[in-house]
């Protein structure tokens, strides 16, 4: 039996899932989320962010998924 991959969630941190994933830095980018180099990526969960930039936490994290494949 194959491991299952592992899927973002609105609860890990946005610099976790930049770190573990590096593929979803473009989708980060298309939601202008320019977190990347800001102190709070480092605590701040995908649904704090989302809400931070008023945008969907459920279309994004579909979105994360789908860049690292596992949105299937």
């Amino acid at each position: 039996m194959l491991p299952e991959k592992k899927k973002i969630t609105k609860d890990m941190s946005i610099g976790e899932v930049i770190k573990e994933f590096p593929e979803t830095f473009e989708v980060f980018q298309e939601y202008n989320i320019s977190c990347m180099g800001c102190p709070f990526a480092m605590m701040e969960t995908l649904e704090q962010g989302a809400k931070a930039h008023g945008l969907d936490v459920k279309k994004i994290v579909k979105d994360l998924n789908n860049a690292i494949g596992g949105g299937k």
